[in-house]
């Protein structure tokens, strides 16, 4: 990797590929210009034509993740990034769900000894429930590569085009006033 490219991400997606299937190399999906995403400090995209993907900038850093919460389907867009012991989450903004921006993990809070006074919680891992995938920055330009990991995660429940149909739907149903 040249000095002018800055890997800033990993992880995965089941999207089928072809360019994929014949060249050792994931493919690099164009999302935009490194200061617009910066300037937008969000950006959403649907990549490769199967993959809602969440962009972010935080703290000089890029992420991307699947856009949908792996719990039920939230906005990430839309969620505040927090710190819980010592790792930066987005918070899904309809059930407050936490995931790692890094690794997708899924944090919760934990209790050993629930009859205790005071009650002493911690922050746990739900292990990998959101699909991470590769940013990669050339030269100005942010390019994602998708998570070709065949590993099932929680997530992909919402990057099916049997769910964007339902979504569109919902959100496309208006009741008439009277």
């Amino acid at each position: 990797m040249s000095s002018e490219e800055e890997t800033s991400q990993t992880s995965s997606s089941s999207c089928p590929s072809p360019s994929s299937s014949t060249s050792s190399q994931a493919p690099l999906h164009f999302i935009g210009k490194k200061a617009d995403i910066i300037r937008a400090g969000r950006v959403t995209k649907l990549v490769n034509g199967c993959r809602d993907v969440l962009i972010l900038h935080h703290q000089g850093q890029l992420y991307a993740m699947d856009m949908h919460c792996y719990h039920s389907g939230g906005a990430l867009q839309y969620g505040d990034i927090e710190e819980f012991n010592g790792k930066l989450c987005i918070v899904c903004p309809w059930h407050k769900y936490k995931i790692t921006l890094g690794e997708g993990e899924g944090l919760y809070q934990a209790v050993d000894d629930p009859t205790a006074r005071p009650l002493w919680t911690y922050w746990r891992s739900k292990g990998v429930k959101q699909r991470i995938h590769k940013v990669t920055e050339v030269n100005g330009d942010v390019y994602v590569t998708l998570n070709n990991s065949s590993e099932a995660t929680d997530s992909d429940v919402y990057q099916t085009e049997r769910y964007r149909t339902v979504a569109l739907k919902a959100q496309t149903k208006v009741k008439p006033k009277k």
